[in-house]
């Protein structure tokens, strides 16, 4: 007998309304995030400052002025071919890793339509033959590696060239969508909210919840949760480690700083990757279709943005000292320790309740069955986990301090020349007769190297939201039961 459909797409899309502002809002991010990637990439630079001086007199504004600090050669810069070959291969040396090394296979949670999809999981073994490579090319060749120096020189084509996937991918899984049948053998099915008849929207949202696509040689590969864990998670740690090199370059040593940034995100790239089956029991694999969204989301403004204290740091150097290192470690290792411990809880309740681990948590069974935590550490806060999270963004932008340099020309240096690297920026970062100082930027570059927690609070925000509004339309009258027992949603005794 097959299994009993829980709920029909039908049912419950034209109950889950619009988000992100609906077809204006999807339309804005479309076009306004790839934009505003570029304008981190280029206001805050390693030619004039960051950010770029005649921002701060927007008196003395103009485009001449503002292309000169910036490095701008024409959109022709933006994209190069040495980019777009260096990026397709990393993306098949990621497909090809997925298809040869020793992998486990997992079980996804039931679909609406019944059944459960399996998943290949080998992504942390991937990560680190990769980091293997790159750690045997920095040994032999320090930072002249080939590797960083590309990455470095080619950051704006590379992005270009990421962005242009994400646009690509998200139109094909949108028009693959359309041949999702119901009842198909498959078990495809369209995500809630992502098939609203509204084209912006839906590209935008993701129409099917787990597109599929067969491949040659590759075999079977689930989009979401490839683009989820491998290309953009581990370019990160990539991009980390490029700008880590050049400020070697650049000054001929290391700094504290940007050495707790990446150690801070390389335990937390890793960590995902090695509990990479937790994906399973999350929104976006559970709720969210696959669309621009995500697809942006995963390869570009997660490396290219999150990496952005790294990029400052390589260009102008922070020593914390002991108590600064030590006041970063102690945030990074508190908010590590919520996510982890609150994550680890609520999949080893949801997979082996009578773990005597959580045998012990008392909760409320609701009428569809599932069991909802009001003791232990989601007992304190209906989201605890995103109060870790959210600690851990603090410890990877304090290291860039009260963030802001300008630079500063004693006589005329090589980058300055003229010549232009392949990304449109002027070759060779900062001269001999350059050095970033403080200066009037002082707190300016905040908004830059800051931004990364402001947004993940505004993206946690809006995803508790999300949790909510699901969770209420899930189980009704059990839920009101359940925020009565458990009042805080994130921050106990505060929110």
């Amino acid at each position: 007998m097959p299994p009993k459909k829980r709920e029909s797409a039908s049912e419950s899309s034209s109950s889950h309304g619009y988000e992100f502002g609906g077809p204006l809002g999807a339309l804005v991010l479309t076009l306004g995030l790839p934009i505003l990637c570029y304008m981190f990439a280029f206001l805050c630079n390693d030619i004039s400052g960051c950010p770029a001086p005649s921002l701060l007199h927007p008196r003395n504004l103009s485009l001449k002025r503002l292309s000169d600090e910036t490095g701008w050669q024409g959109v022709d810069s933006l994209i190069n071919r040495q980019s777009v070959v260096a990026v397709t291969g990393y993306y098949l040396l990621s497909l090809t890793l997925n298809t040869v090394l020793p992998s486990r296979e997992v079980e996804g949670t039931e679909l609406r339509s019944g059944g459960r999809l399996k998943y290949k999981f080998n992504a942390f073994s991937s990560a680190v033959f990769i980091m293997v490579i790159a750690a045997a090319g920095t040994v032999l060749q320090g930072a002249d590696f080939p590797l960083w120096t590309f990455i470095y020189d080619n950051y704006v084509p590379i992005l270009t060239t990421n962005l242009i996937i994400s646009y690509a991918l998200a139109t094909y899984v949108y028009v693959a969508s359309f041949s999702v049948k119901k009842g198909n053998k498959e078990s495809r099915e369209l995500a809630l909210g992502g098939h609203t008849g509204n084209a912006v929207y839906d590209f935008f949202i993701g129409r099917e919840l787990n597109p599929r696509v067969k491949l040659p040689f590759f075999g079977e590969i689930d989009i979401k949760a490839f683009m989820e864990l491998r290309p953009g998670m581990l370019g990160w740690i990539l991009l980390d480690l490029a700008f880590t090199a050049r400020q070697y370059k650049n000054y001929g040593y290391i700094t504290d700083s940007i050495v707790l940034v990446n150690i801070a995100q390389a335990v937390y790239v890793f960590d995902a990757l090695w509990m990479e089956s937790a994906i399973l029991t999350t929104i976006d694999i559970i709720t969210d279709g696959f669309g621009f969204m995500l697809a942006f989301g995963d390869l570009v403004w997660l490396p290219f943005t999150y990496s952005i204290q790294a990029r400052y740091l390589s260009v102008h150097p922070v020593t914390l000292g002991i108590s600064g290192s030590l006041g970063v470690v102690a945030v990074q290792l508190a908010g590590y320790y919520i996510f982890r411990a609150t994550n680890n809880e609520k999949n080893l309740f949801r997979t082996n309740p009578n773990d005597p681990r959580v045998a012990h948590l008392q909760y409320i069974e609701t009428k569809s069955g599932s069991r909802l935590l009001t003791t232990g550490w989601w007992g304190r806060a209906r989201h605890i986990n995103y109060l870790g999270d959210w600690l851990m963004s603090w410890s990877y932008c304090l290291p860039t301090g009260i963030a802001g340099y300008i630079i500063t020309k004693s006589s005329p240096v090589p980058h300055l020349t003229g010549h232009a690297t392949a990304d449109g920026m002027p070759s060779g970062g900062l001269g001999v007769s350059s050095k970033a100082v403080p200066g009037e930027a002082m707190g300016w570059g905040m908004i830059f190297t800051y931004f990364y927690m402001l947004y993940f609070a505004v993206l946690l925000l809006h995803r508790e939201r999300r949790d909510e509004e699901k969770c209420r339309r899930k189980y009704g009258k059990d839920w009101d039961r359940y925020c009565e027992k458990v009042r805080y949603r994130i921050i106990p005794y505060v929110y």
